[in-house]
């Protein structure tokens, strides 16, 4: 059997923390910020963590090694 590779796309998008959580960052803050409004813009700000079943798929198919 050979190894599972991690998918590289998913590297970058999440992390998983120490109790084994994904942790993601708010989608929309990457360009358009002048249509934001001050309260959206604030509160993209920072991470998510990722309800449980879709971090355990991520965990699984995504990230084998992390």
């Amino acid at each position: 059997m050979p190894k599972l590779k991690t998918k590289s796309g998913a590297k970058k998008r999440f992390k998983i923390t120490g109790t084994g959580k994904v942790v993601y960052a708010h989608r929309g803050k990457r360009h358009g910020m002048i249509k934001r409004t001050k309260k959206q813009i604030r509160n993209l700000r920072g991470t998510n963590i990722l309800f449980k079943t879709d971090g355990e798929n991520v965990k699984k198919y995504f990230l084998p090694n992390g």
